[in-house]
């Protein structure tokens, strides 16, 4: 075959075969085309109906919204309707009330215009007869009151005076009758001055030379003196005495034992004094625990924690208006033992609560509180029984009387302190009370001299009998007691007597 028409059939071919291809190509796209237009239809027709799913909800949901504000508004409506009656109607019935009262108001003043008229129409009727009655009586109103005034009180004074003295002896009688029964005698603590012998002890100087070794060099000796033992030193108070200040009694004694240790010595210096005073610490430690055995044995208290025991004899450094606490504990557990064999109450707790009363008052200055309630915190540490607990508190009466051995401890308290002797106070004191108790008796009118006698304890007023009647004495009495009570502190009573004496005199010729 010749190679030209070979050729030509071979493109001939391929130009067919190439067309058929983009042919075939071009069939196939189309069919493609129409593949995705249908589905993009499908697409869109789906979304349209899910559109006008929305749509109908929404119309649904707006539909019911807005049923439901009609119904609100409606209701809203109906309330404030019903809400604009009520005040109609309640407007309405204030001002029916309104009515009533400016009626009622009016009609109150008309009447109080015509008792004022009846009044006035009464007090010039009043003065009128008044006025007569004066000119038929010869005196006026002011002295007719005055003379039955007068009159009732000397008819009736002798009566007044006899109920007066009635009332008096019941009353002595009802009081007497309930310490028989129940053996009380009350003694209140008062509130007192503290008077320097209390608060200060002297330690006598061999020669006013020691003064200057005691002060030392720019005062080094007194300084560190102070500091240890925690006491003032006075040096130029007293002539011939060094004064140790303190409200602690322990930390006075230490200061003292001390300080004569160092004037025996004569070496005065830092060291020396630190020295002195740890020897002193010791010695009075030891005093203490000893005073605190003998206390305990004396008073026939046995199985007391050692530490208590050292405790009570601290007492052994305080006083109560000069007696001595410790002595007066022993004092009182021997008095409240005899008393509770006569009633039959337990002996060993009387004896205990009696020697361990005034315990608190070891520490009063140093922890808060009363020292009954610092005693019973301090019982209660050291395991002491309840009854002798219940027996120690009430010697003041802060606690109520739970026991019989409550009640004797307060006895024996009260028999103790009121012994001949066994009290005493600093006679700054002593005078200063019994001018205080005289002056607030002799200030008073129709008293001629006032005497305070018993220690200050009782008063008696001498009255003029001629200025005060029976009565009016009665009164003066209880004026003076009441202003005892308003202006002074003081322990226990004082008896107030007021002396009316009316003399006779008449002459035979």
């Amino acid at each position: 075959m010749p190679l030209i028409p070979m050729l030509a059939a071979i493109a001939a071919a391929l130009t067919v075969g190439i067309a058929s291809g983009y042919y075939l190509r071009h069939l196939h796209t189309m069919s493609k085309k129409t593949s995705l237009e249908l589905t993009l239809k499908e697409k869109e027709l789906e979304a349209e109906e899910r559109a006008l799913k929305i749509v109908e909800k929404a119309e649904a949901k707006a539909e019911k919204i807005e049923t439901e504000a009609k119904a609100d508004a409606k209701e809203r409506a109906d309330t404030l309707a019903a809400k604009e009656e009520r005040l109609a109607k309640k407007e309405e019935l204030l001002d029916e009330r309104q009515i009533a009262l400016d009626s009622e108001k009016e009609a109150v003043r008309n009447k109080i215009e015509e008792v004022k008229a009846l009044k006035e129409r009464l007090d010039a009727r009043k003065g009128e007869l008044d006025a007569k009655l004066e000119e038929i009586a010869g005196i006026t109103k002011e002295e007719a009151y005055e003379q039955v005034v007068a009159r009732m009180q000397q008819e009736r004074e002798a009566d007044l005076v006899k109920r007066i003295e009635k009332l008096s002896r019941a009353g002595e009688e009802a009081f007497e009758a309930e310490a028989q029964n129940i053996l009380l005698a009350a003694i209140h603590r008062q509130g007192n001055s503290m008077p320097s012998n209390v608060m200060t002890a002297s330690v006598p100087l061999p020669s006013d030379d020691l003064k200057g070794k005691i002060i030392g060099k720019e005062g080094r000796n007194v300084r560190t003196f102070e500091r240890l033992t925690g006491v003032d030193v006075l040096i130029d108070d007293t002539p011939g005495y060094i004064t140790l200040s303190s409200f602690d009694p322990i930390r006075r004694e230490i200061a003292r034992v001390t300080l004569e240790t160092l004037l025996k010595d004569g070496r005065i210096q830092p060291a020396k004094i630190e020295e002195a005073f740890e020897q002193a610490r010791k010695e009075v430690a030891q005093t203490v625990r000893k005073m605190g055995e003998k206390a305990a044995y004396e008073a026939g208290v046995n199985n007391l924690h050692p530490e208590l025991v050292t405790i009570l004899g601290r007492l052994h450094f305080r006083t109560s208006y000069g007696q001595n606490v410790l002595w007066h504990s022993v004092e009182m557990a021997n008095i409240a033992a005899i008393i509770a064999e006569e009633t039959g109450a337990d002996v060993a707790v009387a004896r205990a609560g009696a020697l361990l009363h005034d315990i608190g008052k070891t520490v009063s200055h140093e922890v808060q509180g009363t020292h009954v309630e610092i005693g019973i915190r301090i019982l209660q540490k050291y395991g002491v029984d309840e009854k002798v607990i219940l027996a120690m508190r009430a010697h003041h009466e802060e606690y109520p009387y739970e026991t019989p051995e409550s009640i004797i401890v307060q006895v024996a308290d009260a028999l103790s302190g009121a012994r001949p002797g066994a009290r005493r106070d600093s006679i700054e004191n002593y005078i200063k009370r019994l001018t205080e108790l005289e002056a607030i008796a002799k200030d008073l009118a129709g008293v001629q001299k006032a005497f305070a006698i018993s220690a200050g304890r009782e008063i008696r007023v001498l009255v003029n009998p001629d200025e005060l009647s029976d009565l009016q004495a009665n009164t003066l009495a209880q004026t003076i007691a009441g202003n005892i009570e308003a202006q002074l502190r003081y322990p226990g009573e004082i008896k107030v007597h007021v002396i009316r004496e009316t003399r006779v005199v008449s002459y035979a010729r």
